[in-house]
């Protein structure tokens, strides 16, 4: 055999054992991990993939709520009719395509990883709900962007939002400084307190509805939406290869699999829990924040929500119909007015012209 038939043959050997390495270590992209859902929301175990625009319209199913298009995806079955998880918890965490989360009920490949918002499923929350106190609350901490709607908004005013207050929260009694630990990470640099303020985040929210349990035994179901990029900046700053990378991982890994079961119990084991790990996102997503001690009624002065008016679809008949009718009978008012203007009573009348009639006779 010749060197060259031999250097292809080890070519070879090198490229299947670099394959059949990556397929036993279960190397794969980003995920979509269900770590809590009761019984009667049916997730199936398998290797289905999601795309990340369907992850809105999946989030809706579960929570009971019907959508425009059919979701054609097997890992999730259809429930009881009159039965409903009482929150959904969706968090997103950026800079990791997966995540080693000790217990979860199923985990799906992500594809097509595009931003995504909950404001549809947010709209039909408080649309179906307005009079009770559901708690819709969509954070992004590290853009500094706080969403909230509803009546529960008092509760988490005191939530911190900016990358200043969070800080001043690590400093606090009560911190997860205390009880983490920390290994690599350090408590000065910028993107190692960026990860830590977004677990102080998490914290805090369990530590709200702990607080606040009534929020959790009404009627109305709860909306979560997180987004966390704390593993991104450290990604960033040190490298996936970095100590402080790793321990990031495994601390948020933990706090995760943690907020999860608190989440759940809270809620009567009757929340349904996801963790959405993606490594980067195809597209960047703006979004315009909004005050969460607004006041002012501008679209709708009898909303206490501060709330648009309900868009309905007959809208655009309707105006039509009463635009081409007022068109019309404007038209006909005028033809009238002016045909009564310029009418001879002797002639083109008849009640004139009888009266005439009776007068020549007499």
């Amino acid at each position: 055999m010749s060197l060259k038939n031999c250097r292809r043959m080890a070519a070879v050997f090198a490229a299947a054992f670099v394959f059949c390495f990556v397929i036993a270590t279960g190397v794969h992209g980003d995920s979509l991990t269900v770590l809590q859902a009761p019984d009667f929301v049916s997730f199936q175990k398998g290797e289905w993939p999601v795309s990340g625009e369907k992850i809105p319209d999946l989030v809706a199913l579960t929570m009971g709520f019907s959508v425009q298009e059919d979701l054609s995806w097997p890992g999730l079955q259809s429930g009881p009719l009159f039965k409903r998880p009482r929150a959904n918890v969706l968090v997103v965490v950026r800079g990791a395509d997966s995540l080693a989360l000790p217990q979860s009920v199923a985990s799906y490949p992500l594809e097509n990883p595009v931003p995504f918002t909950l404001d549809s499923v947010a709209e039909t929350v408080h649309s179906l709900f307005a009079e009770d106190t559901p708690v819709v609350l969509q954070l992004a901490p590290s853009e500094e962007r706080l969403y909230m709607l509803g009546k529960a908004n008092a509760v988490f005013e005191d939530l911190p939002v900016t990358l200043q207050q969070i800080r001043a929260r690590l400093s606090q009694d009560g911190s997860v400084l205390a009880s983490l630990p920390l290994n690599s990470l350090s408590r000065n640099a910028e993107a190692d307190l960026l990860f830590l303020s977004e677990v102080q985040v998490l914290h805090d929210i369990t530590a709200l509805l702990q607080r606040h349990r009534h929020l959790a035994k009404d009627h109305s179901p709860d909306l979560y939406s997180l987004e966390l990029s704390g593993l991104e900046e450290l990604s960033r700053r040190y490298g996936q290869d970095s100590p402080q990378y790793r321990d990031g991982t495994a601390i948020l890994a933990s706090v995760l699999q943690k907020f999860g079961e608190d989440v759940y119990g809270l809620y009567g084991n009757s929340a349904v829990v996801e963790v959405v790990t993606v490594k980067s996102f195809e597209a960047p997503l703006t979004r315009k924040s909004r005050s969460i001690l607004e006041s002012k009624q501008i679209s709708n002065p009898d909303s206490p929500y501060n709330l648009a008016y309900k868009y309905n679809f007959h809208y655009s008949v309707v105006f039509n119909i009463v635009l081409w009718l007022m068109i019309a009978l404007a038209l006909a008012v005028i033809a009238i007015s002016y045909n009564l203007w310029n009418m001879d009573p002797g002639y083109d009348s008849i009640i004139y012209r009888m009266t005439n009639q009776k007068i020549r006779m007499d």
